[in-house]
């Protein structure tokens, strides 16, 4: 039986919960205090504190008082029980231990597989999967396989190019391969290449991703042409394309660059993962807090004391949704809101399953 699941059926004593709650309330009212910045828009900031524990806690009803009272201190208070449904229109497409889910805007859930990683075609269509074995397309409706291939070690798919014509890049161990959207012309496009998700370019075909000597990548996969290589400080994180095509964010542990049109460095080591809303807003996430960089400058909309994991835009580019795996929630951050939701493993069959995508509804 799942551990947490158990702890969250045994009754507390509510006396030594009180008690337990006010020690670990104290130990952290005497930790050096963060600021808290609050601006227009769609910034939000909420503080999530984090205690240790030990198993032993469990085996007494003070001890279970001090479990549910980290429990609570880690996630975000008054969350939902369940996804009862999104806060924007659109399809959100998740992956992990669980399979793979497609969720629509009403809540429905939809598993299309047991795939672990998935990535949506440029205009949702399908649905490219990938397991330890092979390469499939799905249908995002009922998870029926339109093709597959065999491939050993499949990992990290990307699906671009147009609404007739695409590509789809993957990894194949430490190659990186590109095939077309039918399946066909399967072929390695770099034999050796840093594990970082490839992203196309919207509506061409032409991929950025990382060499293995760090440089940034962008190349043509039909002439084989390189378009361009972009040298960063520090070994690469994260890609982005804006949905216009004209600018390449990459974030590394040296900071985060911006090429193309309106170039930027902003100087934030920390950032783990960067993604374009359509309007060009630029959502950046750190391993405690998640920041918006656009026409106000850099906002920060949610910092946590625990860690946080994957980041995606609805597709109306008015909320953003992270995970907090430790608190096992999903969080949703809009216009001056913060919307949390909890037992995320219960629901999707595994914890902390990634963030794949949120798109239009079909």
């Amino acid at each position: 039986m799942n551990v947490k699941r158990a702890l969250e059926r045994i009754p507390a004593d509510r006396e030594a919960e009180d008690r337990a709650w006010a020690v670990v309330r104290s130990a952290f009212a005497e930790r050096e205090a963060v600021p808290r910045r609050r601006r227009g828009g769609l910034v939000v900031a909420a503080m999530v504190g984090l205690a240790a524990v030990c198993a032993a806690a469990a085996l007494s009803p003070p001890g279970r008082a001090v479990v549910n009272a980290v429990r609570r201190s880690i996630g975000i208070e008054h969350a939902a029980p369940a996804l009862f449904r999104l806060p924007s229109s659109g399809r959100l497409l998740v992956s992990g231990r669980g399979g793979t889910w497609v969720i629509a805007s009403d809540g429905s859930k939809r598993r299309l597989g047991s795939w672990a990683d998935a990535s949506w075609s440029p205009h949702g269509l399908f649905v490219v999967a990938a397991s330890r074995d092979g390469l499939a397309a799905v249908e995002p409706r009922d998870g029926t396989v339109r093709w597959s291939l065999a491939r050993p070690n499949v990992s990290l798919p990307s699906w671009g190019g147009t609404r007739t014509d695409t590509r789809i890049a993957y990894f194949s161990g430490a190659s990186l391969r590109v095939v077309a959207g039918d399946g066909t012309g399967d072929r390695v496009l770099a034999r050796a290449a840093l594990r970082v998700m490839p992203v196309w370019q919207p509506e061409r075909h032409v991929v950025a991703f990382v060499a293995r000597s760090g440089v940034v990548i962008v190349r043509n996969v039909d002439s084989g042409a390189v378009v361009a290589r972009h040298r960063v400080a520090g070994r690469v994180r994260s890609l982005a394309w804006s949905a216009d095509g004209g600018r390449l964010a990459v974030a590394s542990s040296g900071g985060v660059r911006v090429f193309g049109r309106s170039g930027v460095t902003l100087p934030l080591r920390d950032v783990r993962a960067v993604t374009f809303a359509r309007s060009g807003a630029l959502a950046l996430l750190t391993p405690q807090a998640l920041l918006v960089y656009g026409t106000e400058g850099l906002q920060t909309v949610l910092q946590v004391r625990t860690r946080l994991a994957g980041v995606s835009w609805s597709p109306d580019g008015r909320w953003l949704v992270t995970s907090l795996p430790r608190a096992d929630q999903w969080v949703f951050v809009g216009r001056g809101r913060v919307l949390a939701v909890s037992h995320i493993a219960r629901q999707f069959g595994g914890p902390a399953p990634s963030l794949d995508g949120w798109l239009p509804g079909a």
